[in-house]
């Protein structure tokens, strides 16, 4: 089996490739993987440093059509992370996120389809459904994005989807809920308010902390794709929950409970343009797959505060580049993460 991991060096990308060469993931155990990231700020290779040696690692960006038409052919498997996520970024910045999002997503399925690939995931996020008034979305509900990144997120869905219906590509989408772990970018606002926590700093909480999500382990969410990958249809879409819907008031509160701080850590601001509300996914039809979530959200948010207290020197680099390097101000991230 051989898989190439777009975006494998970002958040999530990293720990499915992780996960694959420390046998956690079905089907995977023996897998010969390739990564393609670009390693601008969010794809580091330190999150690929614990499996060094376990994979072949291609520079270059998603959106190239000569690279990645030249490193599809021959694999089984193609997973693709490779996205610009940030939300706010996308709203100071949408065109780094057309050319990744959409056209990054069209050059690769026309490159899986040349070379005719037999299986491959599309990752994607609740987010392009818009706002949640009540309920939870099924696969079939209308999407409806309200950010640039949410846009463009939607439009590659749709891109894919295309090609599995008009050129038979054997491609399936997911779409998962907002997630959390170990290696996630300090702009998140679980490592941000982790980070900032543990240096003595404030918090920012949007206007009031009323909005709320879904929240599920890394862990857990490529447990779910790699379930689409094996049982999965071509053509469907599978949403990946986790099942923990909170505020942010109450996510806030859990996180200053860990890392043993009080209220007056937190500075209210002002909401982003078009802040969505409330993301919910109805996941059922994954879980009829024999998908279930491990990682119950407050040992998994501890087990994270405690990365991030164990591992500074993974993340103080890192605060300092995104406080305004240019690489800070200019990045591509090459990972779905949330």
């Amino acid at each position: 089996m051989r898989v190439l991991v777009t975006g494998g060096a970002g958040f999530i990308g990293s720990h499915y490739v992780r996960s694959a060469l420390r046998g956690e993931l079905p089907g995977l155990e023996d897998a010969e993987v390739t990564v393609l990231d670009n390693l601008t700020y969010a794809g580091l290779r330190e999150n690929l440093a614990p499996v060094d040696g376990g994979f072949t690692l291609v520079v270059g960006s998603v959106a190239d059509r000569a690279l990645v038409s030249d490193v599809v052919p021959g694999h089984d498997l193609v997973v693709n992370f490779a996205a610009e996520t940030h939300v706010d970024r996308s709203i100071a910045e949408p065109d780094s996120f057309v050319i990744a999002n959409v056209l990054g997503t069209q050059t690769l399925m026309q490159a899986c389809s040349d070379a005719g690939t037999p299986r491959i995931v599309q990752v994607s996020t609740d987010e392009v459904y818009g706002s949640a008034g009540s309920g939870s979305w099924d696969e079939s509900a209308s999407i409806a994005p309200n950010s640039p990144y949410a846009a463009t997120k939607a439009s590659g869905d749709l891109i894919a989807l295309s090609y599995a219906r008009t050129y038979g590509l054997p491609v399936s989408v997911t779409r998962c809920g907002n997630n959390y772990g170990s290696h996630q970018m300090p702009e998140k606002v679980i490592p941000l308010f982790v980070t900032n926590l543990l240096r003595g700093r404030p918090v920012p909480l949007y206007g009031d902390g009323s909005n709320v999500r879904q929240w599920v382990h890394v862990a857990d969410h490529c447990r779910g794709i790699q379930t689409v990958v094996d049982e999965g249809e071509p053509g469907e879409v599978y949403h990946v929950s986790g099942g923990t819907e909170l505020s942010n008031r109450e996510l806030t509160a859990m996180l200053l409970s860990v890392c043993d701080a009080d209220w007056d850590m937190v500075r209210h601001v002002a909401d982003r343009p078009g802040h969505d509300f409330r993301y919910s996914l109805d996941d059922s039809r994954l879980r009829s797959l024999g998908y279930e979530e491990r990682v119950p959200f407050a040992e998994g948010l501890a087990d994270t505060v405690r990365w991030y207290r164990e591992n500074r020197d993974w993340w103080e680099p890192l605060l300092a580049r995104l406080a305004g390097t240019p690489d800070g101000r200019r990045a591509t991230s090459r990972d779905q993460e949330r």
